[in-house]
């Protein structure tokens, strides 16, 4: 720690072109070096008393709360304490500070980051079943420094992060960010199921990059991107921001709940327990849920005698892989199938199967029915029978029709109701299907919502567009 506010006076003291230090520059050196001084200290104090204690009145003590230290009154609960080793099991989340690391911040300030990272750490209450975190450093090119499985205590997040060495380059928050949500959160690395993700962005004035698509790409991923601003760029910079608007397209929602502003880097402790009841707020993390975990996909199949055996099979194929890119399970995305014919034969519903094993497993089971073709009907019985149980169910909900031909009864009627009890319609037809059939079907926009291939073989080409559709209209409809 004297070796940090050692570098810190050192940069202090550099003039440019060995010019003196006026008065006045004295003055303010002084403050800053004071004020350095005491966040380190207090963030010494609070390592060294957690080391010992572990207790909450210890995190209080180090946000300045006052604790009190005489024994309770008769009959009154004593305070609860929180335990070290499992942590604080009411903010379970799983969160990735991405911190600044480029020329921008500079390595004095650098320092003051890993000072306030490491306090917000100590308050979170980090442990086995609390909060897991870890950190990644964005300069020129992104470095994973520590992944949520290394540490599970808070005293060794503590460490870890003051060894963290400052790497400098440019500022490429969105390169960092969409890397971070890409490979950051794998099992492998220690992210847990069905825990909020979290990606705390530390930037100090503005990026040398575009934000936007990193925002996009993490939403799809399922993470909740918060932003913590520190020293916006003046008037007079502004000139030199690449989009002034880089905050609102990277956060989760524009919603204010998840930017947060710092007006500089000293003074920082106030900030702290603000920032730590956004990051414990579960209910607010509006981007968990993405289309991945939160989709209900029901395929109705043609099975009339056009197709045959061996395109049925291609056919079947096509449900498959479009159902393993969700994560199926009982509290996540569920998939149903109906054959159809003139008739309609239900081959498994949404809470039959709540496993992708097992999922795929009964569409490879699905023996081929050969008969007439009466799309329409088919759209009503999977509407009332397959969607109408799960209706009023938290995922969204979608139907893909595969057809491959003329349907002998009105497809239009059926499918605006389909669409008018809030499920939204892909049509995929092959070979002989009409084209207006298959328009009248789909929802709006019908151009996005439409696909058609000659062949059978052309269903699987069809697979990351038909993905990509239902990940859209989850974005969309969530905004």
């Amino acid at each position: 720690m004297l070796l940090l506010l050692s570098r810190a006076l050192q940069e202090d003291l550099t003039l440019e072109r060995g010019q003196k230090m006026s008065f006045a520059q004295q003055t303010v050196l002084c403050g800053n070096f004071m004020s350095l001084g005491m966040e380190f200290m207090l963030l010494f104090r609070v390592s060294v008393e957690l080391l010992y204690t572990g207790t909450k009145s210890t995190v209080l003590e180090a946000v300045g709360r006052s604790v009190s230290t005489a024994r309770p009154a008769t009959g009154k609960r004593p305070k609860k304490t929180l335990d070290k080793k499992t942590g604080n099991k009411d903010c379970k989340a799983d969160i990735a500070f991405l911190i600044d690391g480029s020329y921008n911040i500079g390595q004095r300030r650098f320092n003051l980051q890993k000072n306030f990272v490491g306090k917000v750490t100590v308050m979170l209450g980090i442990g086995t079943e609390g909060p897991h975190v870890g950190v990644v450093q964005a300069s020129e090119h992104p470095k994973i420094e520590f992944y949520l499985k290394n540490f599970t205590a808070a005293k060794e997040v503590l460490f870890a992060i003051k060894e963290l060495g400052f790497r400098g380059g440019n500022s490429n928050t969105g390169k960092a960010l969409k890397y971070t949500a890409q490979k950051f959160f794998s099992l492998e690395n220690g992210a847990r199921k069905g825990i909020p993700k979290i990606i705390v962005v530390f930037l100090d004035g503005w990026p040398s990059d575009d934000l936007e698509e990193a925002g996009i790409v993490a939403r799809e991923f399922g993470v909740n991107v918060f932003i913590v601003s520190v020293a916006k760029p003046t008037t007079e910079e502004l000139g030199m921001v690449q989009d002034i608007g880089f905050v609102d397209k990277a956060v989760c929602r524009n919603n204010g709940f998840f930017s947060y502003q710092m007006p500089t880097w000293f003074g920082t402790t106030k900030y702290v327990k603000p920032l730590i009841q956004k990051l414990c707020s579960h209910e607010q993390m509006l981007c968990s849920k993405t289309c991945y975990n939160s989709v209900n996909i029901g395929f109705l199949i043609d099975g009339s005698s056009s197709i045959g055996e061996s395109n049925f099979r291609l056919v079947l194929e096509f449900v498959s892989n479009v159902a393993k890119a969700f994560e199926i399970s009982d509290i996540g995305s569920k998939v149903a199938a109906v054959q159809f014919t003139y008739n309609q034969r239900p081959e498994f519903g949404f809470t039959d199967y709540v496993t992708k094993e097992k999922v795929l497993s009964a569409i490879r089971n699905i023996s081929y029915m050969s008969g007439g073709t009466a799309t329409g009907d088919a759209i009503s019985f999977i509407t009332r029978n397959v969607f109408g149980p799960v209706k009023d169910g938290p995922n969204k909900n979608f139907l893909i029709v595969l057809t491959d031909g003329q349907s002998y009864d009105d497809v239009r009627g059926p499918a605006a109701a389909a669409q008018k009890a809030g499920i939204t319609v892909f049509s995929v037809g092959v070979a002989w299907a009409p084209l207006d059939d298959l328009k009248d079907m789909a929802s709006e926009p019908r151009e996005s919502h439409t696909f058609f291939t000659r062949e059978f073989t052309g269903l699987e080409q069809m697979v990351p567009d038909i993905i990509r559709g239902i990940c859209k209209d989850f974005l969309d409809s969530k905004q």
